[in-house]
């Protein structure tokens, strides 16, 4: 499945400041996630090039595919899961992803359904640390894509987007 999804980016700097606010916020519960455990470091990375697949950020496909195969992930895998594909992840990780997926298309605003489904299948301590972590890659993503269509457009369209 290859699939061509477009570049988001902040189109204002109101929702920038807004996801920078949210996250410093939570810098506590983000150092408590990412050193705790609760998520792998595969797992994290596989959320990771999931909303980045969807974002289509060229330095967080850079960053995170060399993240990735020094936690062990294949670069098969890695390559589907930039594609939009979950097809080689662990089974347990399914329905984490596929939320990860609908989370990122749908702008980090998922209906209460997929909140919940999320929670039931992970927990809330889990479900809370997916969310941030999805939080994280989603500011890098459209941080680093906003980027790149300022050096557009102040080229006057000779770098490339």
């Amino acid at each position: 499945m290859n699939m061509k999804f477009r570049k988001r980016t902040y189109k204002n700097p109101w929702e920038f400041f807004k996801d920078l606010w949210l996250l410093t916020k939570n810098s506590g519960k983000i150092r408590k996630t990412m050193k705790s455990g609760i998520i792998s470091h595969e797992f994290r990375e596989r959320l990771m090039l999931t909303v980045t697949a969807v974002n289509g950020c060229k330095y967080c496909s850079y960053f995170h595919t060399k993240q990735a195969l020094k936690t062990g992930l294949t670069q098969e895998e890695i390559d589907l899961l930039l594609s939009g594909s979950i097809a080689n992840c662990p089974e347990d990780e399914n329905i984490a992803l596929i939320y990860a997926q609908y989370w990122a298309e749908s702008n980090a605003r998922p209906d209460s359904d997929a909140v919940d489904k999320l929670k039931e299948v992970y927990g809330d301590e889990k479900a809370q640390a997916i969310d941030l972590i999805l939080r994280m890659i989603r500011m890098g993503n459209l941080a680093g894509n906003t980027w790149d269509y300022l050096l557009y457009r102040i080229s006057f369209g000779k770098l490339d987007r």
